[in-house]
């Protein structure tokens, strides 16, 4: 169990260590680098006016142009970023810039918000917990009734928002696409939170490990969490700064309405940011608080074997004198060698002397922190 846990967190931190394919030095600027042999991107989109909503799965970009019309929204959410004749079709249609869709692609992009001719670009990341963290990148394109997302795989946490649509719960069919985004960046801000339970949750196991065992297994385990904790604190001070620059930047592309919404957003960026810098802090205590329990059963083992140690000395000099084996019948050698009983006193001195030693030590209170290791490891065991 220990040992696949120690597995898992040098696996994570591989992962977490990795550089993500970048451009060559040089490249023209909007170049898409993708990856030959990607299966195509998912297309999916619900569209929606006053009476009806339409929701479909579509093969084919051009099949989205009898969903667009100035009294309609719409909704495309394209499943994966490989595709590069979607891409380009996509930008063709929408009028996206090129350097859009090279940010879409280099899925590396820090939480960014920016202002294009005819469309609001937004960054954010996604996260899921499955034994370690992981991350995605979304990137949002709000233009005139229309929102683009893209994902880079299959699955997200936007079902309660696709419910609210089919249902017409709420105002979101009746508003824009710039508030069905603001309702898609909620959804995605505030699943950062469970993943932030999970982490205390995590505190919580780590310290009654540490206080259970001095084994070393457990200081990569420590490691990779702060690393993690690293990554999410990269992911959340941007993503507030491109929440701030949504809710201030004048655009027709936001209305008024939804930069109030927005602000909500911001409160839980803002919170979210406090939560990852405590956790910070309790990551490095964890490390302080692991190493000082080991070092404090170390000095308990060194003080048990000095007291061992000290008890022996006089013991082991009482064997070596009576060990010499003078020749008793001359004078000035060991008269006690021809003692009657003089074995036994021997042992009883031995004796006396490893009782008074340790009633010294007793008295002293030395006993009662050495011992308190030889203790600790019985409670283990039990």
């Amino acid at each position: 169990m220990r040992q696949r846990a120690v597995e898992a967190a040098q696996k994570t931190l591989g992962r977490l260590g990795q550089i993500r394919k970048r451009h060559k030095p040089g490249a023209a600027p909007g170049t898409l680098l993708v990856e030959p042999g990607q299966p195509p991107a998912r297309l999916w989109m619900m569209a929606w006016d006053e009476h009806q909503l339409t929701e479909a799965e579509l093969e084919r970009v051009d099949d989205l142009r009898p969903h667009l019309g100035p009294r309609r929204v719409m909704w495309l959410n394209v499943d994966g970023v490989s595709d590069e004749e979607t891409l380009r079709k996509l930008g063709d249609l929408f009028h996206i810039h090129r350097l859009t869709l090279e940010d879409v692609v280099n899925v590396h992009q820090r939480p960014k918000a920016e202002l294009y001719p005819d469309h609001y670009f937004i960054v954010m990341n996604m996260l899921r917990y499955n034994d370690t963290l992981e991350t995605e990148q979304v990137s949002f394109l709000v233009g005139d009734g229309w929102l683009v997302t893209f994902q880079e795989r299959v699955g997200d946490c936007f079902d309660a928002v696709r419910e609210r649509l089919r249902q017409g719960r709420g105002q979101i069919r009746q508003l824009g696409a710039d508030y069905l985004a603001y309702a898609l960046i909620d959804v995605l801000i505030d699943h950062y939170f469970p993943v932030l339970e999970r982490y205390g949750d995590r505190f919580e196991d780590f310290e009654e490990r540490i206080l259970e065992t001095t084994s070393m297994d457990l200081l990569p385990e420590i490691r990779t969490l702060k690393r993690e904790l690293n990554l999410l604190r990269r992911i959340v001070w941007p993503q507030r700064d491109a929440l701030n620059a949504l809710s201030r930047e004048p655009t027709p592309l936001i209305s008024a309405e939804t930069r109030v919404y927005l602000r909500d957003c911001i409160d839980h960026a803002t919170q979210l940011m406090d939560l990852v810098e405590t956790f910070r802090e309790l990551s490095s205590g964890l490390m302080d608080m692991h190493m000082s329990v080991v070092s404090h059963r170390m000095n308990e083992v060194v003080q048990v074997l000095t007291i061992i140690t000290a008890i022996f000395v006089p013991l082991s000099f009482l064997t070596g004198l009576y060990g010499m084996n003078f020749n008793q019948e001359l004078p000035g050698n060991m008269p006690e060698l021809n003692t009657p009983y003089a074995y036994e006193v021997l042992l009883g001195v031995m004796a006396l002397v490893a009782g008074g030693l340790l009633f010294f030590f007793w008295r002293r209170g030395w006993l009662s922190m050495g011992g308190g290791v030889l203790m600790g490891e019985r409670r283990r065991r039990d």
